[in-house]
């Protein structure tokens, strides 16, 4: 079974695309056949792994103007199905009923080419977040241990409890990812307690693996490269591959658990 995973956080600078593009290249490197989908019209991810902003991708595959096979790209980042600036009139253009599952069949003949499937979704709750949201299997919240990013995930699972409710009721939080963090300041500390109450209170996790602030992560994204490529022995790129440890441990939980409900 394909695993669909939707980056999601409405809250700027919480590492939301960063995340995105470090699972999907680090799975890649690892040997999984993964695809990025890029459903943010700003197009983030897209540029850094090296797409033409010009080209055709999602845009052109929710209006069914081409097959999906002949919109994606092959880049030396990885596969992806690239954003361009027409998304940002999806919520006037797409209003059709059914609208919320467009990316969802999309992605349905794609599931027997790739093992995972990364879309990083918009950082407002609109259409195309409502289709990232009912096209995936699970969902990873990256977060920064300040204030604002707590109260913000009120917000956010209100509108996850919503597309579970009406669309895909299968989807689960897969975890909260702290990000850009660092244990020099006390208040992170005590806000990691707070967020980690709240990921329970979510029947989700906060995962063990905690994302370290390091000037690499900006530094290969103006050279538009991955973190393993540009900085291996990095501190951002180094959790990154212990999380994506912990995310395919997941996965193994998962079989036991199958197996046991089958019993």
């Amino acid at each position: 079974m394909t695993r669909i995973t939707t980056v999601i956080n409405q809250k700027g600078g919480v590492g939301k695309t960063t995340t995105a593009h470090a699972l999907a290249t680090g799975l890649t490197n690892d040997g999984y056949k993964t695809l990025v989908i890029d459903a943010d019209p700003q197009g983030n991810i897209s540029y850094t792994m090296q797409v033409n902003p010009n080209t055709k991708g999602l845009y052109e595959a929710m209006k069914e103007q081409a097959p999906v096979t002949e919109l994606m790209q092959q880049t030396v980042q990885g596969d992806i199905l690239p954003s361009n600036l027409l998304l940002t009139a999806a919520d006037m253009e797409f209003v059709e009923t059914g609208r919320e599952y467009l990316l969802d069949n999309i992605l349905e003949p794609l599931k027997k080419r790739y093992s995972h499937i990364i879309i990083d979704s918009p950082p407002q709750l609109g259409i195309l977040t409502v289709n990232a949201l009912t096209a995936c299997t699970d969902i990873i919240i990256p977060m920064t241990a300040d204030i604002y990013s707590l109260q913000g995930l009120s917000q956010l699972h209100s509108t996850i409890n919503k597309v579970k409710k009406f669309c895909r009721k299968e989807i689960t939080i897969a975890g909260l990812l702290l990000t850009r963090y660092s244990d020099r300041i006390i208040i992170s500390r005590d806000l990691k307690e707070a967020i980690e109450a709240k990921a329970s209170e979510l029947n989700s996790r906060l995962y063990k693996t905690i994302i370290r602030e390091g000037v690499a992560v900006r530094e290969a994204q103006t050279q538009r490269m991955s973190l393993f490529e540009y900085s291996l022995k990095s501190n951002p790129t180094q959790d990154y591959i212990r999380f994506i440890e912990e995310y395919l441990s997941q996965e193994k939980e998962n079989k036991i658990h199958e197996s046991k409900e089958k019993l």
